[in-house]
């Protein structure tokens, strides 16, 4: 997108100076706005021309069944997909009865601004009809991230040179026609129109549509309130059936003269309350939208990212593109989470209906560690998500012949929904990950009411189920078997070390969290031999090691399998699972992302620094970034390990993955934990930051392209400033208690005093590793 010629470099907006229709779809997804409940993709406010139509509601799903050649127990036989909700973003124009269409007649100029420090998405447009009628058309549009259940529009008609006759015809429309989706045709016809029609209305200035889910039985209701200012003489009339509600506002403009509607819009949905609860919930919400009024939604939502601003902002000298996306990155991850409220992150937000809608890890491993230290609120309540959503992952668990929980690899609303159980069932690692999560976000606020209210109940859950998923062999050691890590090209594998680290830290939190909590422990049945034995088997954790080359495997007996063909892979062979079969890609040394290297960043206690060396030396010429989840997890152990040209290449990567549409896929929405890796690649990559037991460590260096990095950082209640300089790091203590950091390994105590300054240390100098053919970091 921002290398297209129509894209500027903003440090707080994203520009678009023209309308090219090859990208439409593209500038949807960059484009769209959301609370993490609400999400609207930035169609054209006219609705067509369109990529895809998109307006969701976080949860609302339609289920479809899962298609296998063969039948086998133990697979899920019902998927979901996230579903195309109604509508309330459209305004049609018609000008002296032309439909208003960027394809017909001629743009003058168009112009629309994603403005980050507003969280509003504006659009000027100046167009002259085939009849010669020329209009200039200014709209602003929100999704409130103050009231959760509301978004809203102000569209202004202004009449340029000559009289003209305007309509605006504001709409509520379900069941819109979507493009065609590829895959299951039986799961294409279960989700074309969706939506049964229940109720119906149009009055004064008032529209509302209710409609209930075919097949899950989710009730949605959307309303909209207009508020009309026009010349003398404009009309009003209200329509309504089943799919459509209209309100149609006629005026004639002089030259100069403008027509004014101001739309306010409230969603709501539900699988247990009636029609007459679900009018009524969004009427309260249109009510409070109202006495907000246009202005007053635009101050909330100014002074809420003013102290979002405050708390996550970063700051980067000496790339404008990296700047700019970085705030992109931050701004849309915070609409992801914001306001999700026990409801899942998924993996493209409410921005596109890729992936399905689903969630999947990305959430507590990419997404989670950016909110955790900017917007600790959003992270509590995607955990409390996954609480919520225990009963389905015990009985998953107790399918499988397993103890505690099995979370899915893939799900809206807390079943698992892959029909592939090599990269689904078998990536147990789900569970560790939310395990960390957990912890992290105790760690970082000291919130131990959730500890003792979810916490606990995830932790023992999660532990329960490594005890029985994993085994003590005759000399004591344990192994876990038979399990997918984070690598998808390599499947069903022994002793994969990332689970395995990651579920020995899962085990310790788990022994740890019954100890701090009693009561809850007793409420779960966990006694002290079930502790104990989570211990012994922490303790006991198996970790493949190749002794001739120096190296962790990142399985057992992964270095001894034939390494790829890479010289003899085209550039248009990648990403490989579309052009060769599992079978092969299973037995061979390639690595789809980030697998041993994201087990040394999350895990790094268990390897020294020349073992980390030797590890991304190894791996990072198999690794072929198949994957969006890669990039920003190489840059960061990239610059642990001294290589920063490289580290800021992969930065790039994944600063710009949809910016730039470097996956060609951005029409389907945006990749958000690409997005939140955009910020790991900044704080934890060049700025250093690990969580160091109960406090936190920085080891920052920057790359040559960067003059200064600036962050800031939420813990425990105190407010942190790091600042980075080429040869010196700055910690400053903006509110709260005094905190000890470490500082590249030394203690370092932050007060108020003023500005810890520290110098840097030189970087180790090693040889650059070199990366597969054709599959060197891009961005640029």
């Amino acid at each position: 997108m921002i290398t297209h010629r129509s894209y500027t470099v903003e440090p707080w907006c994203v520009r678009e100076t023209e309308l090219h229709l090859d990208v439409l779809a593209q500038s949807e997804s960059v484009f769209a706005l959301s609370n993490g409940h609400v999400g609207w993709r930035g169609n054209l406010d006219e609705g067509e021309p369109h990529g895809l139509p998109g307006s969701y509601l976080n949860g609302v799903h339609e289920l479809h069944p899962l298609p296998y050649a063969e039948a086998g127990y133990g697979y899920p036989e019902s998927g979901q997909s996230v579903i195309d909700v109604t509508n309330g973003k459209i305004l049609r124009l018609l000008v002296d009865d032309e439909p208003f269409d960027l394809r017909y007649g001629q743009v003058v100029a168009h112009e629309r601004v994603l403005d980050l420090r507003r969280g509003v998405l504006e659009r000027t447009c100046e167009w002259t009809s085939p009849a010669g009628s020329t209009v200039r058309v200014r709209s602003t549009r929100l999704v409130s991230l103050t009231q959760r259940a509301v978004a809203a529009v102000a569209y202004e008609v202004e009449a340029v040179g000559d009289r003209c006759r305007v309509v605006i015809q504001s709409e509520l429309v379900a069941n819109e026609s979507l493009p065609e989706p590829d895959g299951d045709p039986r799961a294409a016809r279960a989700l074309t129109s969706p939506l049964e029609p229940e109720e119906h209305f149009a009055s004064r200035n008032k529209l509302r549509l209710v409609h209930r889910t075919r097949r899950s039985g989710l009730r949605v209701a959307v309303a909209a309130d207009h508020t009309v200012t026009g010349p003398p003489r404009t009309t009003i009339s209200g329509e309504s059936d089943a799919d459509v509600a209209r309100l149609t506002v006629t005026a004639v403009l002089e030259p100069g003269r403008r027509l004014r509607v101001e739309k306010l819009v409230a969603h709501g949905w539900s699988g247990v309350r009636s029609r007459p609860a679900m009018s009524g919930q969004v009427e309260a919400a249109l009510a409070a939208a109202a006495h907000s009024g246009w202005d007053g939604l635009l101050a909330e939502q100014r002074e809420y990212l003013d102290d979002f601003w405050s708390r996550a902002d970063v700051e980067v000298d000496g790339d404008e593109e990296i700047q700019q996306a970085a705030r992109f990155a931050l701004f849309h991850v915070l609409q992801a989470g914001a306001r999700a409220e026990r409801r899942a992150i998924p993996a493209k937000g409410l921005t596109g209906s890729g992936y399905d809608g689903h969630a999947f890890w990305d959430t507590e491993t990419f997404v989670l560690p950016l909110l955790t230290y900017t917007a600790p609120d959003a992270v509590a309540e995607a955990l409390r998500w996954r609480h919520d959503t225990l009963d389905a992952a015990r009985e998953r668990a107790a399918q499988l012949g397993l103890d505690g929980a099995a979370f899915p690899w893939r799900t809206i609303e807390g079943s698992e929904g892959s029909a592939y159980w090599p990269a689904g069932t078998a990536a147990f690692h789900v569970n560790a990950d939310i395990a960390d999560a957990v912890v992290r976000y105790v760690t970082a606020t000291g919130d131990t009411d959730f500890e003792r209210e979810a916490g606990v109940e995830l932790l023992v859950e999660t532990a329960r189920l490594w005890r029985s998923l994993g085994h003590h062999d005759a000399h004591g050691t344990f192994h876990i078997d038979g399990v997918t890590g984070p690598d998808e090209y390599s499947a069903v594998v022994d002793d994969n070390t990332y689970t395995n680290l990651m579920a020995r830290a899962n085990l310790l939190a788990a022994a740890d969290a019954v100890e701090r909590h009693p009561q809850q422990a007793a409420r779960l049945g966990v006694d002290e031999e079930e502790s104990a034995a989570w211990r012994d088997a922490a303790e006991a954790v198996h970790l493949p090691y190749n002794d001739d080359l120096g190296v962790h495997e990142q399985h057992a007996g992964f270095t001894r399998y034939q390494r790829w063909d890479f010289e003899n892979t085209a550039p248009g062979q990648y990403p490989l699972m579309l052009h060769f079969p599992y079978f092969d890609l299973y037995r061979k040394q390639v690595v789809k992302q980030a697998d041993l290297v994201l087990a040394m960043y999350l895990c790094g206690s268990h390897f020294d620094d020349e073992q980390v060396a030797r590890n991304f030396a190894y791996y990072e010429p198999l690794t072929v970034r198949d994957s969006s989840l890669s990039a920003c997890v190489q840059a960061v152990i990239a610059a642990q390990a001294g290589h920063l040209r490289l580290a800021y290449d992969y930065t790039v990567e994944a600063a710009l993955m949809d910016l730039a549409d470097l996956e060609h896929n951005t029409r389907d929405g945006l990749h958000i934990a690409s997005l939140a890796g955009t910020w790991t690649a900044l704080v934890a990559g060049f700025g250093g930051l690990r969580r160091d037991g109960d406090s936190l460590a920085f080891a920052p260096r920057l790359p040559e392209r960067f003059s200064r990095l600036a962050f800031h950082v939420q813990f425990l209640g105190s407010r942190l400033r790091v600042e980075i300089g080429p040869d010196k790091a700055a910690y400053t203590l903006l509110s709260g208690p005094s905190v000890t950091i470490r500082h590249h390994g030394t203690p370092v105590r932050v007060n108020g005093d003023g500005p810890a300054v520290c110098p840097m240390p030189p970087t180790p100098v090693r040889p650059a590793p070199a990366q597969p053919p054709h599959r060197g970091p891009g961005g640029r």
